[in-house]
């Protein structure tokens, strides 16, 4: 499923569930604290079904979980990146990052993405999480989960059908460009059409893993990605054995791709989704909870919940809109290069670079976010603001100290980094990619600022704050893009989606912080800026050193996969010793809060 929180963010963005992009109990249906501790620090009053009441916990303790449970997190999200990133190598090593397969294949592979995010993913986060808590927390606990889940699935599966029917409109809607031509459409809905399933795997991945993360076992759902880079390593192997590597401008003559081609690479991305999805079912009954098909609305929290509902569809509709206008566009610029006989960045590279771009997010901030989420919901249940607001300055001073980093290390290292990264890339494939990259990471401190503020508009059932600000979001980037379209040469229009998109996190992020502070009447916003500028400075230098050993070693010709691994390895070491002492001098306290259990495993051993 996809958090995606600004146009252009693949589904299931933040928790890893996308491959290669880009998107979230004890006794049967009630948490028995002997077998499922509260991980998540939530706090529980008499008679919960989380357990006898203990009152708000000492912050110490909550802070400890929190530490837990995001490295947890990060560890099975780490494991699945770096599955993930072998698979990407695969796939650019079997199509190519552009082409008119390369970009028919991705329409293809994407438009699950979207149409999820469209249709089911922001109804979920809307109400999932909020009412899963509270139907833990009920006398019914059981009834109310099993009726939650039953009417989430089927309605997932009955809008898989009905997409699937829509499918040849849905794909003409993302090629609009007459430069598509008949045949390369074609070929993108046959793509589709193998994709589409993905759309319900998707859903049950976040049904599954929703209640896994409520009851607070992280590990599985973080995990469970690598099951799907298992089938696909497996199944791109096999294209890769069987038909070779693509060219080093892609594949742009379909009239001898064939249907078997097709089966292989499109159904190994949709086999291993399933797989994704049905690996939760696992951990879920071995903690004794069972999902029992019950039909029936009454008594689940929906009414409450629909207030929300359609303000957040709303939302994901004007978020799509940005992100059908901007497949479009580099899809376009893709095609006119492919016609012409030359190579330029569209959809393939695109979304090569942003999932290059999502892995320090996915891999630290995603976990900080999906540990706290479920006990500031729970806080703001209880009517808890004080809560809500520590929890929410953790939040954001945590992943601030790894986001800033990371924007400097993309910006200095974007073309070393891609070529390490996909070995099987071209240099040309590398120097149109790179560009896209650094674009993207002028919002990279943004983006996980965002991702915690949105859901908190969830918890809070406020969908139409989160619709207003998404008006400004949506319509910043669609400017910003046709303003390129008008200014820019074609070559530079994937670059400049990288930077319309940047745009857009920054417009989000800074309307959803102003109206949760006004929510919350403050958000700890002095301590929040102070860290945001200690770590900008350090970053900054970092990044200006990193950029000097750069020089050094020769970056700037064309690089072979060793020397662009050399280069990002020595470079990567320069930037992270300049950046901790820095921290260090500034006294950044949140450097040792972030890395202390790791360091304390570290020296136990």
């Amino acid at each position: 499923m996809s958090d995606s929180t600004t146009p252009g963010v693949p589904a299931e963005d933040v928790t890893g569930a996308v491959p290669g992009a880009a998107r979230p109990p004890g006794t049967p249906g009630v948490p028995d604290p002997a077998v499922a501790p509260d991980t998540t620090g939530a706090r529980t009053s008499p008679g919960s079904a989380g357990g006898p009441g203990t009152g708000q916990g000492a912050p110490g303790a909550k802070s400890a979980n929190l530490r837990r449970g995001s490295i947890l997190m990060t560890l099975g999200t780490a494991a699945s990146r770096a599955s993930g990133q072998v698979r990407t190598m695969l796939l650019v090593g079997a199509i190519g990052t552009g082409g008119v397969v390369a970009d028919a294949f991705d329409i293809g592979n994407t438009l699950p993405n979207i149409l999820f995010a469209l249709i089911a993913a922001g109804v979920l986060q809307a109400v999932l999480v909020p009412q899963i808590l509270r139907a833990m927390k009920a006398e019914n606990a059981q009834e109310r989960l099993d009726k939650l889940l039953t009417l989430s699935g089927l309605g997932i599966l009955a809008v898989t059908v009905v997409l699937a029917a829509l499918m040849p409109w849905i794909v003409h809607l993302m090629t609009l460009s007459d430069q598509w031509t008949d045949q390369n459409r074609h070929l993108a809905l046959v793509f589709a059409l193998w994709c589409v399933p993905q759309v319900f795997f998707y859903g049950l991945f976040t049904l599954l893993g929703q209640v896994l993360n409520a009851r607070g076992q992280f590990g599985a759902y973080g995990w469970a990605p690598v099951a799907n880079n298992v089938v696909s390593l497996v199944g791109f192997g096999v294209f890769l054995l069987v038909w070779g590597t693509a060219p080093d401008r892609g594949i742009s003559d379909v009239a001898g791709w064939t249907t078997a081609q097709t089966a292989v690479l499109a159904g190994t991305a949709t086999l291993g989704i399933a797989a994704q999805a049905l690996l939760l079912i696992v951990p879920l009954r071995r903690s004794g909870f069972r999902w029992r098909f019950r039909l029936g609305l009454r008594g689940i929290g929906l009414r409450s919940a629909g207030k929300v509902v359609g303000w957040t569809l709303g939302a994901v509709v004007l978020e799509q809109v940005g992100v059908t206008y901007l497949k479009n566009v580099t899809g376009a610029a893709g095609q006119a290069a492919a016609a012409a006989g030359e190579f330029a960045a569209g959809n393939a590279a695109y979304t090569n670079a942003m999932t290059i771009y999502l892995l320090p997010h996915s891999l630290v901030v995603v976990s900080i976010i999906t540990a706290l989420f479920p006990r500031m919901s729970a806080a703001v249940a209880e009517g808890d603001l004080d809560g809500v607001r520590r929890d929410m300055s953790l939040g954001l001073r945590s992943a601030g100290v790894f986001s800033v980093f990371s924007a400097a290390v993309m910006l200095v290292l974007a073309a070393p980094l891609t070529k390490a990264l996909l070995p099987t890339a071209s240099p040309e494939m590398v120097d149109a990619g790179a560009p896209v990259l650094r674009a993207m990471a002028l919002g990279l401190v943004a983006l996980g600022a965002t991702v915690m503020v949105r859901r908190m508009y969830f918890a809070f059932e406020d969908g139409r704050s989160i619709f207003v600000i998404q008006i400004f979001a949506t319509v910043s980037m669609v400017l910003a893009l046709w303003a390129a379209t008008v200014l820019l040469p074609v070559e530079r229009w994937a670059v400049a989606a990288g930077g319309a998109y940047a745009l857009s996190t920054w417009i989000s992020v800074l309307l959803r912080v102003r109206g949760m502070r006004r929510k919350l009447h403050g958000i700890d916003g002095a301590r929040v800026l102070r860290l945001y500028v200690r770590a900008g400075i350090s970053a900054t230098v970092a990044g200006l050193a990193g950029w000097g050993t750069m020089r050094l070693l020769g970056a700037d010709a064309a690089l072979t996969w060793g020397h662009a691994v050399l280069v990002t390895a020595v470079v990567g070491v320069v930037m992270v010793a300049v950046y901790g002492v820095l921290l260090k001098a500034l006294r950044v306290r949140e450097l040792d809060d972030a890395l202390g259990p790791v360091l304390r495993r570290v020296r136990r051993r």
